[in-house]
């Protein structure tokens, strides 16, 4: 049998031993996370299984990093109020259960969200409009995680190319440089031209971000399992960054098309403010492509999860788990082609604001 063959099947193997293994992974973190406490475990039989808490529970921001079971990483809280500064860590609110008493205000998390309560332990709106949360929730953290890899990446390549300047790539340096290549090949060259060089860093450092922490959510245990990608804030800091890029790239063929285009007098009233709006709407479209689409897929694989709690049937998990592991192969696949899309568009974004004027 051909060697190259031989190759094929192994990987094919080793790909589809890892989706078994992060899939059972994830089925046990959900089934262990439903556990109810010990005090309450004389109503976990009475009450039903609502599998829209636990999905929100999984794609959202949490001030705790579930590392599975009844385990968790309590993550530093950062208040700043009207009367001060807070710091304490989130295990003092004991998972919600408890408040605790600051400095300035008592505390407490209600549904994820550190709000002031009073000596009865009720909600006080009007002293919670002085408080504001720059916590290091989970997303925050899996983000410097994120940026930690990419640096190790870059710079240990970068290292690499310095240290075998003139020669062929070897080791890690080869599995990267296709991916660079890649990216200047198939991305920046066509939509950008003959000044693509000048914006390789930008999109090189924004397609392996994203890949990497869509990687990284597709881990159901520590240091993966953050929705970081399919949350809203971070997809907009994104494209606000792409927005601020291209349009401070623009030359001014870009900026004469937006206020002065080749139309009649009579029609700048309605051209005019369309080209404006377009330069908002094309980052946006960016923003809710990445976020509908990674949130899209941590939902379809947690409800297929949840038909096995659901029905509490044995025969259903044999089922759930073959269209779970299903998904988080296709997922692999979404993870790579939503970072290059989101690349894509940059480039192309960028391309059209860099453009020359040709008679």
């Amino acid at each position: 049998m051909d060697f190259r063959h031989i190759l094929k099947i192994k990987k094919v193997t080793l790909s589809t031993f890892l989706g078994v293994f992060f899939t059972l992974l994830t089925v046990q973190s959900f089934a262990k996370q439903e556990e109810k406490p010990a005090e309450h475990a004389e109503n976990a039989e009475t009450e039903a299984f609502n599998p829209t808490v636990a999905i929100l529970e999984h794609i959202g921001d949490s001030h705790y990093w579930h590392v599975g079971g009844s385990t968790s990483i309590p993550l530093p809280i950062i208040l700043f109020t009207d009367k001060g500064t807070e710091f304490f860590s989130s295990s003092n609110f004991h998972h919600g259960t408890e408040a605790h008493e600051g400095k300035y205000y008592t505390y407490k998390l209600i549904e994820d969200k550190i709000k002031v309560v009073n000596a009865a332990g009720e909600l006080d709106k009007e002293a919670s409009k002085h408080v504001y949360d720059f916590s290091i929730t989970k997303n925050v953290l899996a983000i410097w995680i994120g940026g930690i890899l990419l640096l190790i990446i870059f710079l240990s390549v970068a290292s690499a190319y310095k240290k075998r300047e003139g020669k062929a790539p070897k080791g890690f340096q080869s599995l990267i440089e296709p991916v660079i290549l890649f990216v200047r090949d198939e991305i920046a060259r066509p939509n950008i031209g003959y000044r693509y060089a000048r914006y390789m860093p930008v999109l090189l450092t924004i397609f392996f971000f994203i890949w990497i922490n869509n990687m990284l959510g597709l881990i159901p245990i520590f240091p993966g399992g953050a929705n970081v990608t399919g949350n809203i804030l971070f997809t907009f800091m994104l494209s606000t960054a792409v927005l601020l890029i291209v349009n401070f790239s623009a030359n001014k063929y870009y900026w004469k098309h937006i206020f002065m285009p080749d139309v009649p007098l009579w029609l700048y009233p309605i051209m005019i403010p369309v080209e404006l709006i377009g330069i908002i709407s094309k980052p946006f479209a960016l923003m809710i492509r990445l976020y509908a689409n990674i949130s899209a897929g941590h939902i379809i694989v947690l409800s297929l999860i949840s038909l096995i709690f659901i029905f509490k049937s044995l025969f259903l998990a044999p089922v759930s788990v073959a269209f779970v592991l299903f998904m988080d192969v296709l997922e692999l696949l979404v993870a790579f082609l939503q970072a290059f899309i989101f690349t894509m568009l940059t480039a192309l974004f960028i391309g059209t604001a860099v453009e020359e004027h040709h008679h």
